[in-house]
């Protein structure tokens, strides 16, 4: 205790240096305990003692208590916290934040300074609960040396009788510091042995000294006191480590690996070797990486499917980066956005990151996902004396996301086209790409307007998103040689087919059917002309189809060519109810 203080704005030259480091000057006692703290490494507080009613005692929150605290906020405090408190109340979390009905101001008279140990995980517990940050906060919950408790409180208690004035009680201490002594013996022969530098005991010993340590003993082995403002020197290597960083990293003598003559493992997961895959496979198709935060505004995050309690994030950086977000997507719309308003508006982007649907390991995901937005073509992008290119479409990112499948071993011309893409993408310009009716791979589109508005987006922008554990693992090689070539030697024939069907039939199912006719046979096939107009029946449209046979063996007979015809014609009509157009 300290009694009749003189508090009020701080001399210039304890102003200065708080300023320098950033830090806004208060009154004396306050700069003070801030000065000390980043100077002394030594965390105090200050209490008004006027304003303190009966004892202070150091003991466990109750539920329903709070604090209002000196940085504005009030906490609510359980039995879990440690807290400062006297008759009225919780007036500090013990080592983290003072209460503001205690705090000093410069109507203080007398002021009581406290000096405090505190247990790490206690102070690192009770600051992640509460979400607050503090300079005491930082220095406690690592580590501050116990031997300095009761200098730290002198220093203070100094400083404040030459800048304020007033009488000085005794010191009161309470409880016991704890032994920090740590001796550990050191073989000199470590040195060598941890970091390949060959150095002399004697300099060995100048460094430790230098840095605070105690040595006793001589010859190979001695024994080394580490100081009590070090608790993270724990055993011998921990010693070579501090010798090493004082002498230079230069001096670590560069040692070869020794060749091992064989050809190494891979030591890349399937997983890894396919986003290596797909992130080249991108990157040749025009694509630049970019790296967004795993952080998104809640508002986008429920646009893309997010929104989730579970996946808030407790103390977030900024609203901006509130949620974590369910989609790649967001980031790379932005991205786009960005390069838009600096004059870069035909841009093409691609990911290849983590997504997450809940907070179980499982609901982590690994997503590929890619946009173009304006004219930004694999072809090129921007005016040209030829032509204006014209605006990304849905088949650029159908292409995109084709091209990457196929390059991670995906099987392409098994996938089918589904038009149930989520409601991120335009109906009727989006698409999936599946594996069967269920197994999702990837989806692409154009961005739907409703997206692209309350994003405040301009378009046009098209986008996809390759789901990279959705594919199956591929099968283990019996061995490491590769596959005979299933090549041929003989002309392929081509036929064509224009088939009438329903409206509401898709290309992709007649090219399914056509291709089950015969499978070793039929190479290609490829959708070349949909019709609608004069000498169609109403309701109904006009597809046509290449076929491509290639023979293996021998020429085929125009009997054999026939009967392949006959079945694609058959396979259609059954799967769609369509006819062959006349």
């Amino acid at each position: 205790m300290v009694k009749g203080v003189k508090n009020g704005p701080s001399p210039q030259w304890l102003q200065d240096r708080l300023v320098a480091i950033g830090l806004r000057p208060i009154n004396i006692l306050v700069d003070i305990t801030n000065y000390i703290t980043f100077d002394q490494g030594r965390p105090l507080h200050v209490f008004d003692a006027d304003k303190v009613h009966g004892n202070l005692v150091v003991r466990r929150g109750k539920t329903g208590e709070k604090i209002d605290g000196l940085n504005a906020k009030s906490y609510d405090v359980d039995d879990t916290v440690c807290v400062i408190a006297d008759d009225n109340g919780v007036e500090s979390l013990g080592g983290i934040l003072g209460g503001e009905p205690s705090g000093c101001t410069e109507e203080t008279v007398n002021v009581l300074i406290e000096s405090a140990l505190w247990d790490e995980d206690d102070i690192a517990a009770t600051g992640r609960k509460l979400g607050v940050n503090t300079d005491a906060r930082y220095r406690f919950e690592r580590g501050v040396d116990p031997d300095y408790m009761m200098p730290g409180l002198e220093y203070a208690t100094r400083m404040v009788l030459d800048l304020c004035g007033g009488e000085p009680s005794e010191a009161i201490r309470t409880g016991d510091i704890p032994d920090s002594t740590n001796i550990i013996d050191f073989p000199y022969s470590e040195i060598r042995r941890l970091s390949g530098i060959d150095l002399t005991p004697a300099e060995a010993n100048v460094t430790l000294k230098a840095l605070g340590f105690w040595i006793s003993g001589s010859g190979d082995t001695v024994k080394v006191a580490a100081p009590s403002w070090r608790p993270d020197i724990e055993g011998k290597a921990d010693l070579v480590e501090e010798v090493t960083r004082i002498v230079g990293l230069d001096r670590v003598p560069s040692t070869p690996l020794p060749r091992l003559g064989t050809v190494a493992k891979t030591v890349l997961t399937p997983s890894q070797i396919r986003r290596n895959k797909a992130r080249r496979a991108l990157a040749a198709r025009g694509f630049n990486e970019s790296v967004t935060w795993s952080f998104i505004p809640k508002e986008h995050a429920v646009l893309f499917g997010g929104g989730n309690e579970t996946l808030a994030l407790a103390n977030p950086i900024s609203p901006e980066m509130s949620d974590m977000r369910p989609s790649l997507l967001p980031g790379l719309f932005m991205a786009a956005q960005r390069n838009a308003d600096r004059g870069y508006g035909d841009v093409a982007l691609f990911e290849i990151g983590q997504v997450f649907e809940s907070d179980a390991p499982e609901g982590q995901k690994i997503v590929a996902a890619g946009v173009r937005r304006g004219t930004a073509k694999m072809s090129g992008s921007g005016r040209h004396w030829s032509g204006t290119s014209a605006a990304v479409d849905v088949f650029d990112a159908k292409a995109d996301a084709e091209a990457a499948l196929a390059a991670i071993g995906a099987p392409v011309d098994k996938l089918q086209v589904f038009t149930d893409a989520p409601d991120t993408f335009h109906p009727g310009r989006s698409g999936c790409l599946k594996l069967g009716p269920k197994n999702t791979l990837a989806v692409f589109g154009e961005v739907h307007p409703r997206i692209l508005q309350k994003m405040d987006i301009e378009g046009p922008l098209v986008a996809f998103e390759i789901h990279l554990d959705a594919l199956p693992q591929p099968k283990a090689k019996a061995g490491r040689s590769k596959g005979s070539l299933n090549a041929s030697d003989l002309m392929p024939v081509r036929r064509d087919f224009a088939f009438l069907v329903d409206r509401a039939v898709t290309a992709d199912k007649i090219l399914k059917a056509a291709r089950g006719a015969d499978k070793n046979l039929i190479e290609d096939m490829t959708l070349f002309d949909i019709y609608e107009g004069t000498g169609i029946p109403e309701g109904q449209k006009s597809i046509a189809i290449d076929v491509v046979l290639q023979p293996r063996k021998k020429t085929l007979t125009d009997e054999e060519i026939d009967a392949v015809a006959k079945k694609v014609i058959a396979n259609v009509e059954k799967a769609t109810g369509g006819t062959l157009r006349g």
